[in-house]
């Protein structure tokens, strides 16, 4: 009998410790996958993720599903159409608040202020956009 119990408690521990490693190992290639060093998923992969969501969530059917891929193409495009027209408004905005911030500073803050600058533009080239 008592070998019995043994073996059962060494059956269960190990059991346990292979959901242990199941599960780390699960999270480490959930990770990887879900999280872009850059930040944002790039359009395609934002998109597949959407529908993916939705179709889970909602209980959407495979005729609905394929009226959503045209749905946000289509979204996706007025969004850039609109940010492509008004890019200039916004540089405006963004170089008046350098500006301003540039009228604050003495001259060693405003040279580490330029690198700063350069250092966000370079991060930003970076960056996919959608």
């Amino acid at each position: 009998m008592p070998r019995t119990r043994l073996t059962t408690v060494l059956y269960l521990a190990v059991l346990f410790l292979s959901g242990v490693a199941v599960g780390a190992f699960g999270l480490r290639l959930y990770t990887l996958n879900s999280a872009r060093p850059g930040g944002r998923p790039n359009p395609e992969e934002f998109k597949r993720r959407y529908i993916a969501e939705l179709r889970n969530r909602l209980n959407l059917t495979d005729g609905q599903v394929s009226k959503l891929g045209p749905i946000l193409d289509e979204t996706r495009k007025q969004i850039r159409e609109l940010r492509d027209k008004h890019r200039p408004e916004l540089k405006a905005i963004q170089d008046e608040q350098t500006q301003r911030i540039r009228a604050l500073l003495n001259d060693s803050q405003q040279a580490e202020y330029s690198r700063f600058l350069d250092e966000r533009e370079r991060q930003r080239q970076r960056e996919p956009h959608p």
